[in-house]
């Protein structure tokens, strides 16, 4: 067998060899941090279930130091880095969105990830204390939002623009034209 049939490059049919087109490479996300990496990690893992610390790279010279680590949430690798000072640091031009299966989980992520210095803002948006920017909306937002009724999809955007933690009671009694009990 070729080089290039090993590498996944061709594939045989029963009368030719057609070439493959080679697999795209996982897009990973790639985390600033001025020195606080192994802190955030640490925070990352333990807010969200089905997390992991991957590899850790510890920087050459300081004994204890990280210089990179990778760690997964939910299925999705992120890498970051120690790179000492941002120039721009994090902003809300970039966020990571978080859809929530009801109020409970708006709830957890909210409070957990707003905890010890982290930054509320509005429409479900919030900083972490590490600068971060996620957005924690419950599904059910999606779904008024969407709904056929332009009246009632009108009322759940407007409820939604006044909130910070988006509440599902909320917008559904907007939606209904009633007040949340």
């Amino acid at each position: 067998m070729s080089s290039r049939a090993r590498a996944g490059l061709l594939r045989r049919t029963p009368s030719r060899t057609l070439p493959l087109e080679p697999a795209m490479p996982p897009i990973t996300p790639c985390l600033w941090f001025d020195s606080d990496l192994e802190k955030a990690v640490d925070f990352y893992t333990a807010v969200f279930p089905d997390s992991s610390v991957g590899h850790v790279t510890r920087t050459p010279g300081e004994p204890g130091a990280v210089l990179a680590a990778e760690f997964s949430i939910n299925g999705t690798t992120f890498k970051g880095i120690n790179g000492g000072p941002a120039h721009a640091g994090f902003t809300e031009t970039i966020s990571f969105a978080i859809d929530c299966v009801d109020q409970a989980e708006v709830d957890h992520y909210w409070e957990a990830l707003t905890a010890d210095g982290g930054e509320e803002s509005m429409c479900g948006w919030l900083r972490d204390r590490f600068g971060l920017s996620w957005q924690v909306v419950p599904v059910r937002l999606y779904e008024l939002l969407s709904d056929p009724d332009p009246t009632r999809a009108r009322a759940a955007a407007e409820a939604m623009m006044t909130m910070q933690r988006i509440v599902v009671a909320d917008l559904e009694a907007a939606a209904d034209g009633t007040d949340a009990a």
